[in-house]
């Protein structure tokens, strides 16, 4: 079925030095006794040898940067603190922790265990720099250490000086049983230039975690496991790292892993792709601040759109919203809000999401049966004006940003605690069955008071997977698996060979993007999929692809389509016009539409949007980075601004007569839009950081929720059992 565009989701991280001072000086006797023996030598001659003795023993044994041996004014001992002062380690298995040393200058110091148990030992690791006031620490137990836990000392010497500290060792019982390792997800895909993280779990889980390497890896990769890896949990979060200069391809490695006295090994896939270029950071970030500058602060509510003219518009999109909600994590991540900036806003607006007024008045209310209005006055939060339904695809969106929220907000800290409530709480009360009661168990478009359902159900292929997903994945309200199969029922309708690529067609881009910006379907399968031989992640690509061949082949001769000119979307356009060119063609254009190249639902005005290709950056980034440099280069000045890119620019529109819908005509430029729109915001920042790291599909593959709605539909392979993704 056509989906109705702007009625649904498209209305808007020592050893080896020699001390001085380690000897004692000679004691004073013997040097008495030694000035006896020679009382005939002449008074000077004593003082000069008692000045000798004294010089000479007092020297330590060479060494680079030697310790002080006279203490600084008032310094009497050695301040020790150990980070983290609380160790688990297996027994067998060994741990590392930092060692602070003050004053500084004393530091590598030299440690030792006091009332340690059998098998436990502490080195000090390479590299310890002298001065530097830390130092890392190994401590290592035997398979025959006993389990439980211990209070040790930690005793330190440099120079003159001493000190302890003490150290909470919790011994887990040694690994049994042959050891395994397990790579989840088993192919990683990043920038060369970036990172991206996984976990690695670990059989029997009392040998973790393990030390992990890669083996015969390129030059410029490596893994390192991350911090707060628990002993005996049988998991660890691994980020692996490459510089720029990695080659580009595909690599398959091997990672070993030792622990608990054994070692195993685990394959990787991992696909280095192009480095993305400073200035798209840039763009990221940008696109980050749209959202965290124009969103209401007092209640969480993210405009539909923001027009460098006239600001942010009255009305809010609750789809905007799921992807202002989205935003936050990742401005942690980059360090340009604090986790707990991030986590406050938040936290307001799952607050005033949960307590906004539910019911089927037509006017005082924010929404019904756990679902909210498309548009919400962006102040009071209640239903804009007299048509806004309940769209299932927008509440699926901003679902999406709360799931989202949900596993990333989880450091244990009261806010913390008080969004996953809320999050969770928000999710549940989502009556997906109410919402499919119209055709069971299809979800229905839209609900108003005054009209009821919708006529239209949800089929595909479209922007919709996520509705399913979510749906089949619900705690409360789910929908059984033939909702997935009704809605994959359709799908030979859309199955097609466009401009040489078999592919589910559906002409504008954000139907491949929505919901892959938060669910990573790479090497995941239904059945339709496993059927043809791909998967959805694949069929974004070959979508991605086709749009740039169409731009070269430009069947409707529009001004400046080309291989580097290209992105047919949902946007916004220069207006509702019709004119006839010199060679007696009509040209018609559009305002906001539904445009798109494909197989179904189609449409060209020349209107180019930077999000259809800039958040297809995950599925084709050897095609999209330069055609996004190519309009920097060419159309920068007029189409980036403060939060990034404007919404669209149409070469094509020179008609300097008209008042365009928004925007202006720049004469020998074309139309360029003066707004942004929140649902083509939120695809650019979250595919331009699942490409640099992975962020929120890393984060969502954990989402119990997106967990069960897959399995429910079916989905198998990839990261959700192990396997490596399709190529």
């Amino acid at each position: 079925m056509r989906t109705a565009m702007r009625g649904e989701s498209r209305v808007r991280a020592g050893n080896g030095i020699v001390r001085a001072g380690r000897h004692d000086p000679l004691p004073t006797g013997l040097i008495m006794c030694r000035i006896a023996t020679f009382n005939r030598v002449a008074g000077s001659l004593l003082v000069l040898l008692l000045g000798l003795a004294l010089a000479g023993c007092s020297g330590g044994g060479g060494g680079s940067s030697p310790a002080p041996t006279t203490p600084p004014g008032g310094v009497t001992s050695l301040t020790l603190s150990a980070s983290p002062s609380t160790l688990s380690v297996s027994a067998g298995a060994s741990t590392t922790f930092t060692l602070n040393v003050s004053p500084a200058s004393y530091s590598p110091v030299t440690v030792s265990l006091l009332n340690a148990p059998s098998g436990m030992q502490i080195s000090t690791n390479a590299g310890a720099s002298a001065g530097s006031g830390t130092q890392t620490e190994t401590l290592s137990t035997a398979a025959s250490t006993a389990a439980g836990t211990y209070t040790v000392t930690l005793s330190g010497s440099s120079g003159a000086l001493s000190g302890t500290t003490t150290l909470t060792v919790q011994v887990q019982a040694a690994a049994t049983g042959a050891l395994q390792l397990s790579a989840t997800p088993a192919v990683l895909s990043q920038p060369a230039g970036g990172s991206t993280t996984f976990d690695v779990s670990v059989s029997p889980a009392a040998a973790s975690p393990v030390t992990l390497t890669l083996v015969n890896p390129p030059v410029g990769m490596q893994v390192s496991t991350n911090a707060g890896a628990v002993a005996g949990s049988g998991t660890q979060s691994v980020t692996l790292t490459t510089t720029t200069a990695v080659t580009l391809g595909t690599y398959s490695l091997t990672l070993d892993g030792s622990g608990g006295g054994q070692t195993a090994s685990t394959q990787l896939t991992v696909q280095v792709q192009p480095a993305l270029p400073a200035a798209f950071v840039q763009i990221e970030q940008d696109t980050f601040n749209y959202f965290w500058n124009t969103t209401n602060a007092s209640n969480g509510l993210a405009p539909d759109h923001y027009s460098t003219a006239n600001g942010p518009s009255p009305y809010a999109s609750i789809a905007a919203t799921g992807f202002a909600l989205s935003a936050y994590p990742i401005g942690v991540q980059n360090g340009w809000v604090t986790h707990a900036q991030a986590a406050q806003r938040v936290l307001t607006t799952l607050d005033f999401l949960y307590n906004a007024p539910q019911g089927t008045s037509a006017s005082g209310d924010s929404g019904y049966e756990g679902f909210f209005y498309h548009f919400l006055d962006l102040n009071t939060g209640l239903r804009y004006g007299t048509t806004t339904g309940l769209s299932s695809v927008d509440n699926a969106l901003l679902m999406a940003g709360v799931l989202f929220d949900a596993s990333y907000f989880n450091d244990g800290s009261s806010t913390d605690n008080q969004i996953q409530t809320l999050a969770n709480a928000l999710f549940r009360r989502v009556n997906w069955q109410w919402m499919a009661q119209a055709d069971y168990p299809l979800v229905n478009l839209d609900w108003t008071p005054a009209s009821g359902f919708s006529p239209y159900n949800w089929q595909g292929y479209n922007e919709a997977m996520i509705v399913y997903i979510e749906a089949l994945g619900s705690p409360t309200y789910a929908l059984p698996t033939s909702a997935w199969t009704g809605w994959t029922a359709t799908y030979p309708n859309f199955w097609g060979t466009y401009y040489g690529r078999q592919q589910l067609s559906f002409g504008p881009l954000f139907g491949s993007q929505y919901s892959e910006a938060w669910i990573d379907f790479r090497g995941i399968q239904d059945a339709y999929m496993r059927s043809q031989g791909i998967d959805y992640f694949i069929n974004s690509r070959r979508a991605t692809e086709s749009q740039q061949a169409y731009a070269e082949a430009n069947p409707g001769g529009w001004t400046g389509y080309g291989a580097d000119l290209w992105g047919l979307t949902a946007c916004d356009g220069p207006g509702t016009f019709s004119f006839t060119n010199g060679s007696g063609q009509t040209l018609s254009f559009q305002g906001y539409y539904a445009r798109g190249a494909g197989l179904q639902d189609a449409y060209d005005d020349g209107t180019i949007a930077p999000t259809a290709a800039l958040s297809s950056i995950v599925f084709a980034p050897g095609i999209v980075i330069p055609t996004i440099q190519a309009m920097q280069a060419n159309y920068g000045s007029y189409i980036l601004g403060q939060y990034g890119f404007h919404d669209a620019f149409n070469p094509s529109f020179q008609y300097t007569s008209v008042t365009p819908a928004s925007g202006t005509v720049v004469p020998g430029v074309g139309w360029v839009d003066n707004q942004y729109l929140g649902i083509d915001q939120g695809p650019i920042l979250m595919m331009l950081e699942n490409y640099r790291s992975g962020l929120v599909w890393n984060v969502m593959r954990q989402n119990s929720v997106i967990q069960a709605g897959l399995k429910s539909a079916g989905f198998t392979g990839g990261w959700l059992s192990g396997t490596p993704a399709l190529q």
